[in-house]
């Protein structure tokens, strides 16, 4: 089980330098774990996409709903509290707190580029390489 965080969901999904190695993440350990807040996050990325001449809007909505058949089923609740109370604590976005307090639940990784998240929380977290390195069997 897997808490990837939304920058991660966009490389698996929209074609980059990183999207082999998100899909690998994927194929690694397809038990993804996100908070309600992915959707709307990567609502926005789909949009900064769109609006910077990345991709038409008829490939952004393409790939909105690609992400949303695959991973509506992977929401789980977020204690909000304790979302609240990292927030506070390590002065991190609420946002980013949402991921780590899931990860914090459920006992999974949380897989994310963001070199803070990983200092602050370096036995909760794993960048993407690291995460598909540690995992050579597929």
């Amino acid at each position: 089980m897997i808490v990837p965080d939304t920058n991660i969901i966009a490389y698996a999904l929209i074609e980059g330098p990183r999207t082999a190695l998100a899909r690998r993440a994927l194929t690694l350990d397809p038990d993804w774990r996100l908070p309600a807040l992915w959707a709307h996050e990567f609502l926005n990325i789909l949009a900064t996409y769109v609006r910077l001449g990345g991709a038409p809007r008829s490939q952004a909505l393409r790939l909105w709903r690609r992400a949303t058949a695959l991973l509506n089923g992977c929401v789980t609740a977020v204690d909000m509290e304790l979302a609240l109370e990292l927030a506070a604590e390590h002065a991190i976005s609420a946002y980013d707190a949402q991921f780590v307090a899931l990860a914090m639940r459920t006992g999974a990784v949380l897989i994310t580029e963001d070199r803070r998240l990983r200092r602050t929380f370096p036995s909760l977290t794993a960048s993407l390489e690291s995460f598909c390195k540690g995992n050579p069997s597929s």
